[in-house]
């Protein structure tokens, strides 16, 4: 038990930094910075650990992210909200589409809204001006593109047995 726990904490703080090294790689769509690695990753934690582990995971990256100035406070609502919906799809349906479009409505939708109180509360009346409007289709955008990365590097890994003997490893 305590060796698969360690497995998986290893594995999660991998994920983290995958996912801090990939905001690297981020483009500005409105007032958001746009960082599909983020939720590739947070796919790859739905399949591979669960929805605790993602959420998790997205909190970190995006703390580490925010304290090495390269996201922003949106950070936070953009990944996690995404990273539990597509954990906790995973984890009930075992079904790879149902959990990419879980991360794409977390993100998103869910995600997105809640993007205008953390504005309103920390960057201002300004920011909170626009948060409604200008945070979904960012965060839409970028969730796309994180899932459809991820879903080509699930499929390919389903396809060629190695997600099975990851499961396998992890469970003994």
């Amino acid at each position: 038990m305590k060796k698969n726990n360690i497995k998986k904490l290893a594995m999660a703080g991998i994920l983290c930094a995958i996912a801090v090294v990939g905001s690297l790689f981020s483009f500005p769509v409105f007032g958001s910075k746009c960082a599909p690695v983020q939720h590739m990753v947070n796919i790859i934690c739905a399949v591979l650990l669960g929805p605790a582990y993602g959420v998790g995971v997205a909190f970190a990256a995006s703390l580490i992210r925010n304290l090495m100035g390269l996201g922003s406070l949106m950070a936070f609502p953009g990944s996690m909200f995404g990273a539990f919906l597509c954990g906790l799809a995973y984890w009930k349906t075992k079904s790879l589409s149902l959990t990419l479009l879980a991360e794409v409505f977390g993100t998103a939708i869910l995600g997105g809204l809640s993007a205008y109180p953390v504005a309103i509360l920390f960057m201002g009346k300004s920011a909170g001006d626009i948060a409604f409007y200008a945070y979904i289709i960012p965060f839409l955008i970028s969730t796309v593109g994180g899932s459809i990365l991820s879903g080509v590097l699930i499929y390919s890994l389903q396809k060629a047995g190695a997600l099975k003997m990851i499961h396998s490893s992890s469970e003994q």
